[in-house]
């Protein structure tokens, strides 16, 4: 297998606030033959998301490829379940080939026929799955209700908002700039998006929620969090998915965490972080389900893709000054 070569994507050393080049490395290896019980994976696509910032301050990650969800194609296997050519979903990170095993951490196989294979990362995948599970087991919105979710037009906020579409409440999206907004409103379907950076957020947020605010979506913390503060309702659900204002703070004395600000607040709204995993048994089935979406035109999603593995440093910050439209994804290969 030595005329196979992976090209990785490692944590150079621990980032100082927002991650600089010299943070990244790129190195080449060897690719591996996969022993019994194992097949090896080419990484056709790569998910680039926020809480990938964390996991870069990991003492354990240093000289490792960067965490990271994959839609890969099965190119040789010695497990019976799955074939060469085979699609599948998993966990292994910014690199161009992997080993993958049976009971890796969310494998899975994907069926190409239900949308296309980039959503497996994104609408109708751990995205996906993040704002499906959180909005309707964390918030539990119910018909006529007003659901506001910030970063609206990011990869998770824009399935948020759909569901809660579905669920027969009123979507109203915060998010950066008129054109992700109109993106948010004509494309998506919400009912309304208000412009965090047109310097009047209170007062747009107040017109855009007449009645108060009863589920919120946490995706950004800060400032908008404050806003949508003074208009939760009485018995508001709060799912706290992230704060990325916050991801990059070289001090935690900059940081006033989500929950703090919700405690301190009159209304007591119900609030708690929570993750995905919590979810894990039953992703096969919701990825289906958010596929299913996808193939009969009822979820719209977007993407930006960049192309090629060396090129994920680079993009990655993307995420952190807001250029990215939907989902970000590397294009790693193209399918055999």
């Amino acid at each position: 297998m030595s005329e196979r070569q992976n090209t990785r994507v490692l944590v150079n050393k621990r980032p100082v606030g927002l991650p600089k080049p010299d943070d990244f490395r790129l190195d080449t290896v060897p690719v591996s033959s996969p022993a019994d019980d194992e097949m090896l994976l080419k990484t056709i696509w790569l998910s680039l998301d926020p809480y990938m910032r964390g996991r870069m301050n990991d003492e354990t990650s240093y000289g490792k490829p960067i965490t990271g969800g994959v839609v890969s194609q099965v190119v040789e296997s010695n497990i019976a379940a799955f074939e060469t050519g085979d699609f599948v979903t998993g966990i292994y990170g910014w690199q161009q080939y992997a080993i993958a095993r049976p009971g890796d951490v969310r494998f899975f196989k994907i069926d190409p026929s239900l949308a296309p294979l980039s959503t497996a990362i994104g609408a109708a995948g751990m995205p996906g799955q993040t704002a499906y599970y959180g909005l309707l087991k964390v918030g539990k919105p119910k018909p006529g209700e007003t659901v506001v979710v910030s970063a609206a037009s990011g990869a998770v906020g824009s399935v948020v908002g759909q569901i809660a579409k579905f669920e027969g409440c009123r979507a109203v999206g915060v998010a950066g700039g008129e054109a992700k907004c109109r993106h948010v409103v004509e494309d998506l379907g919400f009912d309304a998006c208000v412009d965090y950076k047109a310097g009047s957020l209170d007062a747009e947020l107040a017109a855009a929620c007449p009645d108060g605010i009863d589920v919120y979506f946490e995706n950004v913390g800060g400032d908008v969090l404050l806003a949508v503060s003074k208009l939760l309702n009485e018995g508001a659900r709060v799912p706290i998915c992230g704060y990325i204002s916050a991801y990059n703070a070289t001090s935690q004395d900059e940081v006033t965490p989500p929950a703090e600000i919700l405690d301190a607040l009159d209304s007591h709204p119900l609030h708690r972080f929570f993750g995905v995993t919590e979810w894990l048994d039953e992703f096969e089935e919701s990825a289906r389900y958010l596929g299913g979406l996808i193939r009969d035109g009822k979820l719209k999603y977007r993407e930006t893709v960049v192309e090629g593995i060396e090129n994920a440093p680079a993009a990655f910050l993307m995420l952190f000054s807001g250029q990215n439209l939907g989902k970000l994804l590397i294009k790693v290969a193209e399918p055999q």
